[in-house]
């Protein structure tokens, strides 16, 4: 069974930067398709992007004001979230979110989640 334990969230400044990390164990990302979610206190989670199990990204509407992209590795079953960019809007928990082979944007879809970290943009 895949499991997925982000890392590499915290504190930035507006207009900074972050890389966060999706590792995967249990099985390999080369069966899976990868999401990134986010939510922030009092809304819903929301997709940001997605990684197929070929390795095509598909990045939702949402991504563009904070100039995120997706990628990933199979030799090292990681996926990764690099944030640029950054504003206040975007403080929020961030998941990776597994699912068999190809990108869908409803988070009911996906059966495996990591526990979430926490992105705080502030000055």
């Amino acid at each position: 069974q895949l499991q997925l334990v982000e890392s590499g969230g915290g504190l930035v400044q507006p207009g900074g930067s972050l890389r966060l990390s999706c590792a995967a164990s249990g099985s390999t990302l080369d069966q899976y398709a990868i999401a990134w979610f986010r939510q922030a206190p009092g809304r819903e989670r929301e997709i940001i992007a997605c990684i197929n199990d070929y390795g095509l990204n598909e990045n939702y509407p949402n991504s563009m004001r904070g100039l995120f992209s997706i990628s990933k590795d199979n030799a090292e079953n990681t996926v990764w979230l690099q944030m640029s960019r950054l504003e206040p809007e975007d403080t929020a928990v961030y998941y990776c979110a597994g699912r068999a082979r190809f990108c869908l944007g409803d988070t009911k879809m996906y059966p495996y989640w990591g526990q979430g970290t926490q992105v705080t943009v502030s000055s």
